[in-house]
């Protein structure tokens, strides 16, 4: 089994490790390497589920055991995103630059335009 958006891999053999763990493994795995950025949007509970042949259950515990290490949040209603990580200022700039994300997105710049506003932001800043 397969989530083509998280590239989650299911091994339903006997011997490996529980649904749960798998997936906890797997989306820690690729939100500590990058691959799954901060603010990045995990699929609901149920449609995650559906999607992998799991039970609702299943995945919830995943998603808990995940937030409990920090990995993602849950932002109620809103779903569960990719967290910071890091230490000090770099989380607190990762949380930073999600901020500025959402806001450009909001304010409807393409993702080129918030690219250039931040660009120019920086070189005003440091002087270059």
């Amino acid at each position: 089994m397969t989530s083509t958006n998280l590239k989650i891999r299911i091994d339903a053999a006997a011997g490996a490790a529980a649904p749960y763990e798998q997936l906890r493994a797997q989306i820690a795995d690729r939100a500590r390497s990058g691959k799954l950025p901060t603010g990045f949007k995990l699929p609901t509970v149920r449609g995650l589920a559906q999607e992998l042949g799991l039970a609702a259950n299943t995945v919830a515990k995943a998603y808990r055991a995940l937030e409990a290490d920090g990995v993602v949040e849950t932002r109620g209603r809103n779903g569960t995103f990719v967290a910071a990580s890091g230490e000090g200022e770099s989380r607190e700039a990762a949380v930073a630059a999600q901020a500025y994300a959402e806001r450009v997105h909001r304010l409807g710049l393409t993702q080129a335009e918030a690219m250039t506003a931040a660009a120019d932001a920086l070189r005003a800043r440091y002087g270059q």
